[in-house]
């Protein structure tokens, strides 16, 4: 079993890797911080020295940075630590995932962002050479659903506002769309509502999902048509609603007089004896 040590914090860089945690719930921070000032830590953090010393830091953290963050607030200046050695950054990452689907697993959306991010660093070549080494343990289908879902975050990360609060089952919805050719409906639909609440950007795309999941395009034909994208300026989005379908026009031509021209043509085409 490895020595423990006791390491200055100040000396521990807890972003020397990607973290596949992006956001620390505030209230359970809180009680892991009464924990700590009450019974001490339970369980030291991982880390491994840096082959070079950057900003002061002698150390970088595998796992831990719940328990790094806490100890730093109750203003702790060392905390026990574990000394892992591993061979490669993408190793670290591998102990970092381990410890954390022990301890508390990420959220789906979490692992998915982990994954690009990972291949963007170079650490990895794809996102199924990722899955394999952080995820050794995952039986098969499970790692093809994080293949999915890293297809999600490709795709609508930029759109999307704190996607970390997306169901499994939600971001599967999201990825059998984007798999049957529906990324640019998803990203017109979402593009209205961009920095609006998760909330009211998951009802702008529950029914053109519904839609969509409910009457898949067909290959030959191509229909039903779900977006048509002019290049004046104007996008046409089908969505399903209560009885029937409604158009969406969007962009920059997307104007009263435009909308009466169409309601004219309508018009036009269903008063014809």
């Amino acid at each position: 079993m490895s020595p423990l040590h006791h390491l200055p914090i100040a000396e521990i860089a807890p972003h020397a890797l990607l973290r596949d945690r992006t956001a620390l719930d505030s209230q359970a921070l809180h009680l892991l911080q009464h924990s700590i000032a009450t019974e001490g830590l339970r369980t030291p953090i991982e880390v491994w020295r840096l082959s070079t010393p950057n900003d002061g830091h002698t150390y970088g953290l595998i796992s831990g940075l719940r328990r790094l963050t806490a100890c730093r607030a109750l203003g702790h200046t060392t905390i026990p630590a574990f000394l892992r050695a591993p061979q490669t950054i993408a190793q670290a990452l591998a102990q970092m995932v381990t410890e954390n689907e022990i301890r508390e697993p990420v959220t789906p959306w979490e692992k998915a962002t982990l994954i690009l991010n990972a291949i963007h660093e170079g650490h990895f070549d794809t996102p199924d050479t990722a899955i394999a080494a952080l995820f050794p343990a995952l039986p098969r289908t499970t790692r093809t659903r994080i293949r999915n879902h890293v297809s999600v975050v490709e795709a609508l990360a930029p759109l999307l506002t704190d996607p970390t609060h997306l169901t499994t089952r939600q971001l599967d919805t999201l990825a059998a769309a984007i798999q049957s050719g529906h990324e640019d409906l998803l990203t017109a639909t979402l593009h209205p509502v961009m920095g609006q609440g998760s909330e009211t950007q998951w009802s702008t795309l529950r029914p053109v999902l519904q839609d969509v999941l409910r009457e898949p395009t067909n290959p030959t034909t191509r229909r039903p048509r779900r977006l048509l994208k002019l290049r004046q300026g104007l996008t046409i989005t089908r969505e399903a609603c209560p009885g029937g379908y409604t158009l969406r026009f969007t962009g920059a031509q997307a104007k009263s007089g435009l909308i009466d021209d169409v309601l004219d043509k309508v018009e036009m085409w269903f008063s014809k004896d």
